[in-house]
């Protein structure tokens, strides 16, 4: 494939060299198109050196060529690491004014886009509404990491590793192709995401270690493939719902209760429903108008009661061509497999799919990668469809395709 690597000027612009290392033991050509900053951090004889081909960021070189243009062309799918806040705000404004602009404004191939900045770049409301744009001009972004920046501050905003890009941006070019974009293009999907909480009084809560980062992962999948999408988020946090996609409906909820009212709300006209958030299974039979006080001699006694099971209720009440997909986070125990009881919830949810993973010693509450397994029934009983493992964003893409691949058979049934 050839691939055109852009790259801005910020620091992990060091990353970009094993980007292409790894572009090209996979056999891709490498086309790097630096900005003027970017060469300050890694020189041109370095990029030429992975690469195997020329480099500049001067429009003006090879001008016989028309290279500002032609590069663009030429490319199957273009991926900026690192993007910086300056380059996107170029990109989201249609700016050509260096080979790199230039080359994103005259492809017609999928464009990937690896933003990493500090947090509060990233958090600006310039910069979330330049994401926005970006996403809702069909512009893959994978979401930055949480963690060490440059100096001593720490947060979102870190360039994700090079073969999380690598992977994201094969994963984005190979699920471009017509069928995959009609299968969901123009469906309403419901997604929900987070955690539900239950008061026990006006300060404490019952809750989970859900953070939504899979469920937003999935509405920005599903909005990229066409989808128009209504996020539930409980209590996911803030800085997760600012990047989503233009057009994506957001309903916040807490509870349990408050959860269920608004999927049924939204089921009636929905193709899609996918089930992300994790649910709590209790809450407190009473909840206390005022802050419990701790006694000097005496524990805590609560009588929790059963919450309802949304689910299932959703399954119960489902349109004849609503495909409904579950999540479960599974962990095993003396006497059964993470997967066994998988399959078993699958069968008694009665949903079309299930989406697991096992959590077990906290392998995936507030990671940025996951591995899930796709589980369907089937007349000899359960088949697996699929094993996924990578960052969220990569594997929601792949399980809102097979989500859509399912779409036609179940439109066609009489």
């Amino acid at each position: 494939m050839r691939t055109v690597l852009g790259v801005a000027g910020g620091i992990a612009a060091y990353k970009a060299c094993h980007v292409i290392r790894r572009l090209r033991d996979l056999g891709h050509s490498v086309k790097v198109v630096p900005t003027e900053a970017a060469l300050n951090f890694v020189g041109a004889a370095t990029f030429e050196a992975l690469s195997g081909q020329t480099v500049t960021s001067d429009v003006f070189a090879e001008v016989d060529t028309v290279n500002h243009v032609r590069i663009g062309q030429e490319a199957e799918l273009v991926i900026i690491a690192p993007a910086t806040a300056n380059t996107i705000a170029k990109i989201a404004a249609g700016l050509a004014d260096d080979l790199l602009s230039a080359t994103v404004l005259t492809t017609t191939a999928e464009v990937v886009v690896a933003p990493a900045m500090h947090t509060e770049m990233w958090l600006n409301q310039a910069t979330v509404a330049n994401i926005a744009t970006l996403r809702a001009r069909g512009i893959h972004v994978l979401d930055p990491a949480v963690g060490r920046l440059t100096g001593p501050d720490s947060g979102p905003g870190r360039l994700p590793e090079p073969e999380e890009i690598v992977d994201f941006a094969l994963a984005a070019a190979d699920r471009s192709g017509p069928a995959d974009q009609s299968a969901l293009a123009g469906r309403s999907v419901v997604i929900s995401a987070g955690g539900t909480r239950e008061a026990l009084d006006p300060v404490r809560f019952l809750g989970n270690r859900s953070s939504g980062k899979q469920g937003i992962a999935l509405a920005n999948a599903a909005a990229a493939a066409g989808a128009h999408v209504q996020l539930v988020a409980a209590n996911v946090d803030s800085g997760l719902l600012t990047g989503l996609p233009a057009g994506v409906e957001v309903t916040q909820v807490e509870s349990t209760e408050q959860l269920q009212e608004a999927m049924r709300a939204a089921q009636p006209g929905a193709d899609v429903i996918i089930m992300a958030a994790a649910v709590a299974d209790y809450r407190p039979a009473d909840r206390a108008g005022a802050k419990m006080k701790k006694s000097a001699d005496e524990g805590l006694q609560i009588t929790l009661v059963q919450n309802p099971d949304i689910l299932v209720g959703l399954v119960q009440s489902r349109t004849d061509s609503q495909i409904i997909v579950g999540f479960a986070a599974e962990t095993g125990d003396e006497t059964h497999t993470a997967d066994e009881y998988a399959r078993e919830k699958l069968v008694r949810k009665g949903v079309d799919l299930l989406v697991f993973n096992d959590v077990s010693d906290n392998r995936a509450f507030g990671h940025d990668d996951t591995t899930v397994h796709v589980l369907a029934p089937s007349e000899t009983g359960v088949d697996e469809l699929g094993e996924f493992s990578g960052s969220k964003d990569s594997v929601s893409e792949k399980v809102v395709r097979v989500i859509g691949a399912r779409l036609p058979s179940v439109e066609s049934t009489p």
